[in-house]
């Protein structure tokens, strides 16, 4: 028998095992999707929605939504604090609060963000201040995405517009 016409046992088991290797390092490299009990959570949230302490229509403001809040009109002094509305993402929610001081931004901050895993929480570590710092520069939603958190950006973006527009900036 010629020698390249030999089977081989061994190569095969080799070739069979490092296919199998294969695909079980990508089966556990997925990412599962968010608990039941996680995607629950959005519901508390609301029922601190949005406070006005210049003693705007309280009805208008508790609903959450991004509707219009009354007939206050443009707020020019005072300060209130106006939570925007959950933003849904790929990875979890993201939902925004901010307070406005004389018709100015002066703080903003994340009240929901993914945080399932550890990864979540390092992509935030880093994503949230940075989202921050560029709302309170820009005074709007009108903010860069940071690289390696597209989907909490965009999140981020689209309740902080819904706050700036819950508290008529």
């Amino acid at each position: 028998m010629h020698p390249l016409k030999k089977n081989r046992p061994l190569r095969r088991v080799v070739l069979a095992s490092a296919a199998t290797a294969s695909g079980l390092v990508m089966l556990l490299s997925l990412k599962p999707h968010t608990a039941p009990e996680i995607a629950a959570a959005p519901a508390p949230a609301p029922s601190s929605s949005a406070s006005a302490s210049n003693g705007s229509g309280g009805s208008g403001s508790s609903s959450g939504s991004s509707g219009s809040s009354g007939s206050s009109g443009k707020a020019t002094t005072g300060t209130k604090t106006v939570t925007g509305s959950t933003a849904q993402t790929r990875w979890g929610p993201v939902q925004v609060r901010i307070t406005v001081q004389n018709g100015k931004v002066t703080d903003v901050t994340a009240v929901q963000s993914p945080s399932d895993n550890p990864r979540d929480q390092e992509i935030n570590s880093y994503a949230l201040p940075e989202l921050r710092s560029e709302a309170l520069a820009a005074q709007s939603a009108n903010i860069d995405t940071v690289s390696g958190a597209t989907y909490t950006s965009d999140g981020y973006r689209t309740s902080l517009q819904s706050a700036l527009d819950s508290a008529n900036l």
